[in-house]
């Protein structure tokens, strides 16, 4: 993680093999004393090395397995960080990740991140609004890594689209029968949403820091209104396909 007091050294995080954590949870735990150790400030009085209009963000980032009992888990691992400019439009920004470090297959991908403008108003925010992929080559075959594309100002849960294609039969004027290709924008819902959480105890020499949190309802960004494709499939059966038309935040 990047903090405000930007350094341009290298982070190392390299172990002999596969760093093995009992689970995800150990392995975030292990990771969060590591960045709390990093919020510290580098002497007293330290002053901010990036500018107000600017953010300490990643240059260099690989990805990294680890071993976990539930299997192999990809996690990022910056490298680098420096102060860069903070555009006040919602822009789609390059971000480059590199895989299989330090290997004959190390691959470097523009995977794309969305801006952050500073004085997004009516609760929007920039968000990423629509996906491409790369192929390329691992140790075990293709593999296939998501890239984004295009950004948008979207609510915090908001609908994206997503095409699926199917066959269709259809008659023609004359009464023959044809098969046609049929598009349907069946859409999926992207963001988050507020979970509720509210801190039962505060820390008594700074009230900003909560020491112990309280789980609200889970909420999450779900389909809230849709609409349907009625069509005669290849195989001659009536098939009905449902479009998400809206999203909000709720409950499964």
């Amino acid at each position: 993680m990047c903090r405000s007091h930007c350094l341009s050294q290298r982070i190392n995080s390299h172990h002999s093999g596969f760093p093995k954590h009992s689970s995800m949870l150990d392995f975030l735990r292990t990771k969060k004393l590591q960045d709390r150790q990093l919020e510290l400030p580098l002497s007293t009085g330290a002053e901010r090395s990036c500018p107000l209009d600017s953010h300490c963000e990643p240059t260099r980032v690989h990805m990294e397995r680890v071993l976990l009992f539930e299997g192999v888990q990809e996690v990022e691992v910056i490298e680098a960080c420096q102060c860069n400019a903070s555009p006040e439009e919602c822009l789609r920004l390059p971000s480059l990740k590199t895989y299989f470090p330090d290997t004959p297959l190390e691959f470097t991908v523009d995977v794309g991140k969305c801006s952050s403008p500073a004085h997004a108003r009516g609760g929007l925010f920039c968000a990423p609004t629509k996906f491409d992929g790369v192929l390329i080559k691992g140790p075990n075959g293709v593999e296939v890594v998501q890239t984004l594309e295009n950004c948008e100002m979207k609510e915090t849960c908001y609908r994206v689209s997503y095409v699926e294609y199917y066959y269709e039969i259809i008659h023609n004027s004359a009464g023959d029968r044809e098969e046609r290709l049929k598009e349907i924008d069946v859409g999926r819902c992207l963001g988050s949403c507020t979970s509720g959480n509210h801190c039962l105890l505060r820390d008594s020499q700074n009230g900003e820091k909560c020491l112990v949190w309280a789980e609200g309802a889970s909420s999450h960004c779900v389909p809230h209104q849709y609409d349907t494709h009625t069509f005669k499939s290849r195989s001659g059966n009536v098939r009905t396909v449902f479009a998400i038309q809206k999203c909000k935040c709720g409950s499964y």
